[in-house]
């Protein structure tokens, strides 16, 4: 009766349009007082579910990537990639997956990547003859890199959730995996833009390389240092999430001069809201957990969908087009807090590898964050742009089905993943 009421619980919460974090807390509440596991356990669990170091990257890793965007990094950046591409046809459409990819390296988010980027490209490459739809798709699914190419918030919560898999090893692991899927997304790019001749407006002499590198320098040295400082055993993850935010800082008020006092306290103030959000989910969802695995509910149903097919290759092509839909639906951290607890058993089954299996949850959520109809990511360009999310579906896809082509190399491959860890001495 118990397990019954925990998952028929949680659906019943959802469907009547409850919270998600009330949802997972209320229905591992009801489950945890049905079996009698004693009321106290939900406030412990809900402080234990959050009282881990490894969060504490989470709200420092939003602050930073929402320094580097109102420090105006994305501005020189694209000016530097645009000294590389150059105006060419489609050209401009490839500096901007190029600076979603280092903008990922720095936010760690996928909407903060798409924002920042989308605010500064749209307009330069509509005046290129770019359609805002097309725009907004590209810049959308490249953003989605953002939680492949490290420091990934959805690593670090990963990690949290899933103890075998350590976050440097989950950042090193993300690496060739996230450069893959963006490079994957510059082919249905440039064939369409020359197909429909996008980019061939006048769009101005090509930036001079060394100015423009001389101005994007200071951007493009954070990741550096975020990923040299760990692999130098400098700091630890979250160390470097502060170092992040006081770099950031600096490039904005010190050198670029962009960054006022009343924007700092506005991107404070963002990145608390922001962050509450997140931890609050994750305690509640520390109470769902905590009963489905006290109660054996988890093992059960990872041990029927196991039973029901016997065949590993058929249960991980049904869990990724699981992945697929529901990221359609749900944000990642979301499906992490709901679907860990139920897939983690299933990984340990088949004896898959944590760091692997982090990498390609991830990557399916990634294609999740631009495909219709929930998209984030999508959201936030279009909104940009000032368009329908609707009248993006003919070139999303194009993008989606890229992104799904790098999803299966990284699926049958899997030293795609662990290859630099393995050489770090990660795993």
């Amino acid at each position: 009766m118990a397990m019954t009421l925990l998952f028929l619980g949680f659906l019943v919460l959802m469907l009547l349009g409850s919270p998600l974090g009330v949802a997972l807390g209320l229905a591992g509440t009801l489950a945890i007082g049905e079996a009698g596991l004693g009321i106290l356990s939900v406030p412990t669990n809900v402080y234990a579910g959050i009282a881990k170091y490894p969060l504490l990257a989470i709200p420092v890793f939003i602050l930073a990537g929402l320094i580097f965007e109102r420090a105006g990094v994305a501005k020189q950046i694209v000016t530097f990639a645009s000294s590389i591409v150059g105006s060419k046809n489609g050209g401009l459409a490839v500096v901007a997956i190029l600076v979603c990819m280092v903008m990922g390296g720095i936010s760690g988010s996928g909407p903060a990547d798409a924002a920042a980027v989308a605010t500064v490209m749209i307009p330069s490459m509509r005046k290129a003859g770019y359609p805002r739809e097309f725009s907004a798709s590209v810049i959308a699914a490249a953003a989605a890199t953002a939680i492949l190419i490290p420091p990934s918030v959805a690593f670090i919560i990963y990690s949290v959730l899933v103890p075998q898999a350590s976050v440097p090893a989950l950042f090193a692991a993300g690496l060739f995996p996230g450069i893959l899927a963006g490079l994957s997304l510059v082919v249905p790019t440039v064939w369409l833009s020359r197909k429909h001749g996008f980019g061939l407006a006048d769009t101005g002499p090509r930036p001079p390389f060394w100015a423009s590198l001389k101005d994007a320098i200071w951007g493009l040295l954070a990741p550096v240092i975020i990923l040299g400082g760990l692999r130098a055993g400098v700091f630890t993850p979250t160390e470097a999430a502060v170092v992040a935010v006081f770099y950031g800082f600096a490039v904005g008020v010190f050198v670029y001069r962009t960054l006022t006092w009343r924007m700092v306290y506005d991107v404070l103030a963002e990145a608390a809201e922001m962050s509450a959000v997140v931890l609050l989910i994750i305690a509640l969802a520390s109470v769902f957990a905590w009963a489905g695995s006290t109660l054996g509910a988890f093992d059960r149903v990872a041990a029927a969908a196991v039973a029901a097919t016997g065949n590993e290759i058929m249960v991980l092509l049904l869990m990724n087009l699981a992945l697929l839909g529901l990221g359609m639906l749900l944000d990642a951290v979301s499906i992490f807090l709901i679907l860990l607890p139920l897939l983690t058993p299933i990984m340990v089954a088949f004896k898959w590898d944590p760091v692997w299996f982090g990498v390609m949850l991830t990557t399916n959520l990634a294609i999740g964050q631009f495909t219709p109809p929930m998209a984030v990511n999508l959201m936030v360009t279009t909104r940009v742009a000032g368009i329908t999310m609707e009248s993006t579906v003919r070139w999303v896809l194009w993008m989606v089905a890229a992104m799904v082509g790098a999803l299966a190399l990284i699926v049958a491959f899997p030293e795609i993943s662990l290859w630099l860890p393995r050489r770090l001495g990660y795993v």
